[in-house]
């Protein structure tokens, strides 16, 4: 750690190999973007798509840039960023590199949310969003009700989190069972996670969620690290645990549900990026900025790659995510059992 003094007096410290991490995950990830725009039936270079993002392109290049792609790139970014913050929230929260929240619920609470709207009353795209939010959020009401016993332990919020995921993994399939052939392919389509067709009305509702919520997030980022060296550790330091944590779960929650609705369940991403930023900063705690950096480069690299694998056919994201998320999973159990910790 390093000391840094501002012009106006405010010291901050500042860890030099997590800030050239965060610098180096920043680039890539602009990178990453900027060859997804350029990617499709009408091809770009990589000039072409900056030289068009600055205002110099032809008419068809703004359309296409503009219209069509850039809100694709910008929903992958605040929809890995929040899928990468919720996870590093709950994983710090539970003392857990499994306690994502598409391990221990709420993601598919958002599913089944998102569902019975399509399912049982045929909603339009704005009402299988809104779904999705209170899906989300009733789940999380419901697990931490579940899992209090005078305060929320790790251990508990996992378990309940995972016994919870399985009743509505079964109300998910009972839903499909129920739904006509139309919408069922729909919402199997949905289920997917895809980025294909996000557009202006998708990036407005994230970014805004992000704007707030973010900060938030930031200002308990103290109160996070502290709170995974356990509960009587944090009451010590005057950390005020229980509000603390419901701030912080309510936010996880809201992540989740929010990129849930926009891009459907896409998965793994919060369970792989808090865990590769730990690893690459090497730094103890949350690591919530290298944590969201992460995370929407990961969802740029994958939907690059499901554009790009097949020519002649497109793979929804979550497909992509799926594949190598399970491959990383695979790795962190055998990692944790050498370790000794499970």
């Amino acid at each position: 750690m390093k000391a840094v003094r501002t012009p106006g007096g405010l010291s901050l410290r500042v860890d030099p190999r997590a800030a050239l991490v965060c610098a180096l995950l920043a680039v890539a990830g602009l990178a990453a973007a900027v060859v997804l725009i350029g990617t499709g039936d009408f091809p770009m270079s990589f000039g072409d798509v900056v030289s068009t993002l600055y205002g110099n392109g032809t008419a068809a290049q703004e359309f296409i840039v503009r219209d069509l792609r850039l809100p694709r790139a910008l929903v992958a970014v605040l929809v890995g960023a929040s899928l990468a913050l919720s996870g590093a929230v709950f994983q710090s929260l539970s003392r857990n590199p499994l306690g994502s929240p598409d391990v221990i619920g709420f993601g598919h609470g958002s599913t089944v949310g998102a569902l019975t709207v399509i399912v049982l009353f045929g909603g339009d795209t704005l009402a299988v969003s809104a779904g999705a939010v209170l899906g989300g959020l009733l789940t999380g009401v419901l697990v931490y009700a579940l899992a209090w016993k005078r305060g929320v332990q790790g251990f508990r919020l996992v378990l309940v989190g995972i016994g919870v995921a399985a009743v509505l993994v079964a109300v998910i399939h009972f839903l499909i069972t129920k739904a006509n052939l139309v919408d069922a392919t729909r919402a199997t389509l949905w289920m997917t996670g895809s980025l294909d067709g996000r557009d202006w009305a998708q990036v407005g509702p994230l970014a805004l969620m992000c704007a707030v919520l973010v900060p938030v997030v930031l200002a308990h980022g103290r109160h996070l690290r502290m709170l995974e060296m356990g509960d009587d550790s944090a009451y010590a330091l005057g950390v005020p645990v229980e509000r603390t944590r419901i701030v912080l779960m309510t936010c996880g929650v809201l992540f989740i549900a929010v990129a849930t609705a926009a891009a459907g369940p896409i998965a793994f991403v919060a369970l792989s990026a808090p865990q590769l930023a730990r690893r690459v900063t090497r730094s103890p705690g949350p690591n919530l900025v290298a944590a969201a950096l992460m995370g929407a480069a990961l969802l740029l690299v994958a939907d690059l790659v499901a554009t790009s694998a097949f020519p002649d056919r497109q793979l929804p994201v979550g497909v992509v995510t799926g594949v190598l998320g399970g491959c990383y999973l695979l790795w962190l159990l055998v990692t944790e059992r050498r370790a000794g910790r499970i």
